[in-house]
């Protein structure tokens, strides 16, 4: 028996198909499936909804297109340039780039993958964004976990994973242990428990891992340095050591190096070297106070795709010549 949910993504496919492949025009498609004009319009909406649509642009040879070749060439990536407007708000900046990634990452999605989720404000943002594809088997799992003194973690990485997981119907494995431990020892003990473990192998099957970069100078704040995760005695060892940025709360200077056991011995994200070891690694970067982060973790090969705002991809070109 045909639900209502089946019968209208097939009538919403055959619209698609009559307007997208034979150039039918609205009206057109209304009198040939005798349906109102408005009732042709909602079809086509649920059809990109739903991802029986995706829709490419193709531009010429423009400056943005110049910028994303340029990068790709440098760094030996695949990169995306977000254009914005001169005098845009580093929130807006952010909602433009995250907008673009979700669709971006929407496509890279397919059945049967594990897809690794590093919490923070960008992927929070991409969230709000990420449209539904129709895939099967697909599991979402954090990352690094996010709990501090104040705070669990729960329900804010939760709210991020699960936006995600619903949008392709997906299993979301949370990580429910602490950002960074007190003691490297504590850590050591609790990544034996069954329960954690079980996590951690989830983990080591991930093909796409999903980040933005943390930076303890970013306009729009990180998560991780806004939000309790930090005593006076980290926030000295950032600045001693020149941290300039994190992926899943590992932490590494802007020449790419992480020997800063002060801080990564502790921390429950995975280390730069089993990041590396991801097949596909897909990181998010908008604001131009987030600069010497994506250096950094260029020069640490933690990236193979980027989407990047036009700025900040401007501003890479003229330091990294």
């Amino acid at each position: 028996m045909t639900t209502q949910t089946e019968e209208r993504s097939r009538d919403a496919l055959r619209a698609a198909q009559l307007y997208y492949m034979q150039d039918l025009t609205m009206d057109a498609i209304a009198h040939e499936m005798r349906v109102s004009r408005s009732s042709v319009s909602r079809l086509l909406q649920h059809a990109r909804d739903v991802g029986l649509v995706t829709i490419s642009i193709s531009p010429p040879d423009d400056a943005r297109g110049q910028m994303a070749q340029r990068i790709a060439d440098r760094f030996g990536i695949t990169a995306h340039v977000v254009p914005t407007p001169a005098r845009t708000s580093e929130a807006e900046r952010l909602e433009r780039t995250a907008l673009t990634a979700a669709r971006i990452l929407a496509e890279r999605i397919e059945s049967s993958m594990t897809v690794g989720i590093a919490w923070g404000s960008t992927l929070s943002a991409i969230g709000r964004h990420v449209p539904s594809k129709d895939v099967h088997d697909t599991h979402i799992v954090q990352m690094n976990g996010a709990a501090n003194l104040r705070t669990s973690g729960i329900p804010y990485a939760g709210e991020i994973l699960s936006r995600f997981g619903a949008a392709w119907s997906s299993s979301v494995h949370q990580f429910p242990v602490p950002a960074l431990f007190d003691d490297p020892r504590t850590k050591q003990a609790m990544w034996r428990e069954r329960s954690v473990r079980s996590v951690l192998e989830i983990q080591q099957r991930v093909g796409l891992f999903v980040f933005g970069l943390g930076s303890p100078h970013a306009e729009v704040p990180s998560h991780v340095y806004s939000g309790d995760y930090f005593d006076e005695r980290d926030r000295s060892i950032i600045e001693r050591e020149g941290i300039v940025g994190d992926c899943a709360t590992v932490f590494y200077r802007v020449d790419g190096s992480c020997d800063i056991p002060e801080l990564n011995a502790r921390s429950s994200g995975p280390d730069l070297d089993t990041v590396r070891r991801i097949p596909r690694r897909f990181c998010v970067v908008s604001s131009l106070s987030k600069l010497d982060a994506l250096r950094g973790a260029l020069a640490a090969r933690l990236i193979t795709e980027l989407v990047v705002e036009e700025a900040l991809a401007r501003r890479l070109l003229s330091v990294t010549r």
